[in-house]
């Protein structure tokens, strides 16, 4: 790395790659920008949506100025293509009586027209955002009332912002249902809450919501621009989708129903309206490769169960659909187009399953089968199987993780030591600082950045202040987004190099809101604490209580360092018992009051040992919503 080299400069081995990507793919087919343009009415003025305080929670124009330009070298030309299409912003008709509102929030917004008003389906991450998709499409429509409410799945982006187009009331009094797949509430919190803060952490450098956006910052994510960081909400469904043939009739709409459990949701379902002959894919079929296992950190899901459920979907609706749309990107219409984009992504899904477990069962393991796997070529060629959101590289190692496990195998990765020890080992193997960052600069100049990355990686947790590392790093991070296909790649590299370079990305999009908690049931509620308990602080603790919680009675146990917990009471009696209510036990659990506030205006009572819950709540260590990434 020479010592005038730019960091906001591609290097020769990335323009050289861009180029041969650029000879190999049919650039010049523009049908997906005819698709994504078709129906457009109209968008937001400038492109901004405000929180009540006025901050900007979504500018839909960020990327414009850049894109408005010859693409740059710092950005992949196939990332470069599928930005200009996923950055279109505004209301579009897809059909007689169904628009869209895309490109104000990482997903779509689809709006159905009934007999007295409008069926919202996903109503995007934050109610601003929803709020201002709503108030376009009213603009354009006409003040219709939201008479339904459709959840595609139980992923945030698609319920967070329902209280910008319905109110709890509203629901609650039975003027609106909510419609969701059987499971939903159960994934939506679980997920979100569970591990919401390691999960939202690895989301803002999933998404670069934080990076400055233009060509040598965030270009996309691939499966939108990025998230909006407005207020997360959540309304209970009150009408299951439980199985494929259901059907409903809102607001004069009659619907068909698809459920896909296990697909890129664990609850999910796909669904027509038959006599618009319209068919909602939900995200089971987007113009990318999806993910089998979200950067950000998800459960592992299942290609086999997702190729299946392609090919039923093909089966149910192909004949009887004219225009096929989803819960992110632009629709497609006619029959045949319709087949082959399904089939496309069915195959590509079964295709990474059945290759990898070929290639487990000759003995590889999962980073060996991800240089190996080629795709074949008319899958390559077909740009809604190109990896901007998922990858071939880590869904391969997904399938390998689904079906074995963490651990390859091999003895000597079966107890191999943690970054900070590993990395001052190698440093001294290697002949110390000095010959891990001249072997680091040798290779960067060569253009093996991977190794680069992974080499100096190991002087960066074994000396965190050694500045010459970590830029070292950071440069070898840059260029790998820089010629990253992928768009969620590219935003991890990029993010890891700004933290390198101590401008570490925020986490703006917090999912674990107190709309989400409040909908936590006792059992989730208490999983949620038993989680925070710091165990060796909690061994010397033996604290049983019985809860009364608004009227339901309910036990914990706090021993050898676990909080356990179920209906009833406690076996062998308790230390004490505690009433209260549950958004009083919310309020205490989150740090907004105490126990002694609490107690001494009576909503609190404990009768027993009068500090069981001091006890318990001294052993409980908060996660930390701003933890390191790429440095120790």
């Amino acid at each position: 790395m020479a010592d005038d080299d730019d960091p906001s400069t591609a290097r020769p081995e990335i323009v050289a790659a861009a180029s041969a990507l650029e000879s190999r793919f049919p650039f010049a087919d523009d049908a997906a920008f005819d698709d994504a343009r078709r129906g457009y009415l109209g968008t937001i003025p400038e492109g901004l949506v405000h929180a009540d305080d006025g901050r900007v929670v979504w500018n839909a124009e960020t990327w414009t100025p850049a894109l408005a330009t010859p693409r740059p070298h710092t950005v992949n030309p196939s990332l470069w293509r599928q930005a200009q299409l996923v950055a279109m912003h505004g209301l579009f008709e897809v059909a007689e009586g169904i628009y869209q509102v895309r490109g104000l929030d990482l997903s779509n917004m689809t709006v159905v027209e009934g007999d007295r008003g409008v069926i919202v389906i996903d109503p995007l991450i934050s109610t601003e955002t929803a709020a201002a998709g709503l108030r376009l499409y009213r603009e354009h429509r006409g003040d219709r009332p939201v008479t339904a409410v459709i959840y595609t799945h139980s992923h945030v982006d698609h319920f967070g912002g329902v209280r910008g187009v319905v109110s709890g009331d509203e629901v609650a009094a039975g003027r609106v249902p909510v419609l969701a797949p059987r499971g939903f509430l159960e994934h939506a919190v679980a997920e979100n809450v569970y591990a919401g803060v390691a999960m939202s952490r690895r989301a803002a450098y999933m998404y670069g919501a934080s990076l400055p956006a233009g060509p040598a910052g965030q270009m996309g994510a691939g499966l939108g621009m990025t998230t909006s960081t407005g207020t997360v909400t959540l309304i209970p469904p009150t009408r299951d989708v439980t199985h494929t043939g259901q059907e409903e009739v809102l607001d004069g709409v009659r619907i068909t129903f698809q459920v896909t459990p296990g697909t890129e949701a664990p609850a999910e379902m796909n669904f027509q309206f038959p006599e618009r002959r319209a068919l909602c894919m939900a995200e089971n079929a987007t113009h990318t490769l999806h993910n089998l296992l979200t950067l950000r950190g998800a459960l592992v899901r299942d290609p086999r169960a997702w190729a299946h459920y392609l090919t039923e979907a093909i089966d149910l609706y192909a004949d009887t659909t004219d225009v096929e749309f989803a819960s992110h990107h632009w629709p497609t219409w006619e029959r045949d187009r319709i087949v082959r984009l399904l089939s496309d992504q069915r195959d590509i899904y079964a295709y990474q399953h059945d290759q990898t477990l070929r290639l487990i069962n000759k003995g590889y393991v999962g980073a060996e089968i991800a240089e190996m796997l080629e795709v074949p070529p008319a899958l390559e060629g077909a740009w809604n199987a190109h990896g901007y959101y998922g990858s071939i590289s880590h869904n391969v190692k997904a399938v390998y993780q689904r079906y074995m496990g963490w651990f390859d195998g091999n003895p000597a990765n079966l107890w191999r030591h943690p970054p900070e020890p590993a990395g001052s080992r190698y440093v001294e193997a290697i002949g110390g600082p000095d010959a891990v960052l001249a072997a680091g600069r040798r290779a960067y100049d060569a253009g093996d950045f991977r190794w680069v990355a992974e080499l100096v990686g190991h002087l960066v947790f074994a000396e965190p202040t050694n500045t010459e590392a970590r830029e070292l790093q950071a440069a070898s991070l840059e260029q790998l987004g820089f010629g990253a296909e992928n768009g969620t790649w590219r935003n991890f590299f990029l993010s890891g190099a700004a933290e390198l370079r101590g401008s570490t990305p925020g986490t703006p999009t917090v999912t674990a809101s107190p709309d989400m908690i409040a909908q936590l049931n006792l059992e989730q509620l208490f999983d949620s604490l038993a989680i925070q308990i710091d165990g060796p602080k909690a061994w010397d603790h033996a604290v049983a209580v019985d809860w009364t919680v608004d009227g339901v009675a309910y036990w914990s146990r706090l021993a050898n360092g676990v909080l356990t917990h179920g209906e009833g009471t406690v076996r062998g009696g308790s230390d004490a018992r505690v009433g209260v209510t549950r958004a009083d036990l919310l309020a205490l659990l989150g740090g907004a009051t105490t126990v002694e506030a609490l107690t001494g205006s009576g909503r609190l009572a404990i009768d027993g040992v009068g500090d069981v819950l001091t006890i318990l709540l001294a052993v409980v260590d908060p996660p930390d919503p701003g933890f390191a990434i790429v440095t120790p």
